[in-house]
């Protein structure tokens, strides 16, 4: 497999998520929407090449990026210190969004807030496989949806399930085409959904497949399930997934 095709795979699903977020705009569907595949490319490039060549049978997906994660960096589940200690990607610079909201600045690499779902993610895979290129030869993770969406004047967070239209069914679409490719790139034996709508997309998308689909729970601090217990019942459930 090569990495380059990735990297294809990648700048198509970018073109086109920005043609299908303005035609959200124009339909009412968000107010506000930022594409990090287009300002933080060069940083989704790098993680592409460290972790898309090494032959990882499991895929970990997510449903769409964070404010303060994939928004920020441009890595499914990012986290400013998971990308600078685990993935050891650093002194990159970040653009900035076509039309940034001023209430959701874009700081990059150094942002000052911490993701919290991706510190525990990446946390939980590093504590599992020790190194980065082990992380890599066993899991591969990407977000469903590269789409980070907004609604109302205070820009409020709105996940894709969350919002209808005809061009939401097409970003929808087109997402579950990106995965395809991806699974046609990689040859995993499984995809687990992190969350019930990204197990939910990826059943509707592979359903002709052989490809192996589960879940588990998101390590969102807003879900219940993945505080309790201290967080412990979800690193369990976490790990009960993972090759």
């Amino acid at each position: 497999m090569s990495v380059e095709s990735l990297i294809d795979a990648a700048a198509s699903l970018r073109d086109d998520a920005d043609e299908i977020a303005l035609e959200m705009i124009e339909e009412g569907s968000a107010e506000c929407i930022y594409n990090p595949l287009r300002y933080a490319w060069e940083v989704h490039v790098e993680y592409l090449r460290i972790a898309g060549g090494l032959g990882a049978k499991t895929i970990l997906m997510g449903m769409n990026p964070g404010p303060h994660g994939m928004g920020q960096m441009g890595i499914p589940f990012a986290a400013t210190t998971v990308v600078r200690d685990i993935l050891g990607i650093r002194g990159i610079e970040v653009q900035q969004p076509t039309d940034p909201h001023p209430s959701r600045p874009v700081n990059g690499l150094s942002h000052p807030k911490e993701e919290v779902s991706g510190s525990r993610l990446w946390g939980a895979l590093s504590d599992r496989y020790g190194t980065t290129e082990k992380i890599f030869e066993n899991v591969f993770v990407l977000n469903h949806c590269p789409l980070l969406i907004f609604s109302g004047p205070r820009a409020t967070n709105v996940t894709p399930d969350k919002i209808r239209g005809k061009s939401v069914t097409s970003l929808i679409e087109r997402c579950d085409e990106h995965l395809r490719e991806v699974v046609g790139l990689l040859g995993p034996d499984s995809v687990v959904g992190v969350g019930k709508y990204a197990e939910r997309r990826a059943r509707e998308s592979l359903a002709s497949s052989d490809v192996l689909v589960t879940s588990c729970w998101h390590p969102s601090p807003a879900s219940p399930l993945a505080n309790r217990n201290g967080g412990e019942d979800w690193r369990q459930n976490f790990s009960s997934v993972l090759p």
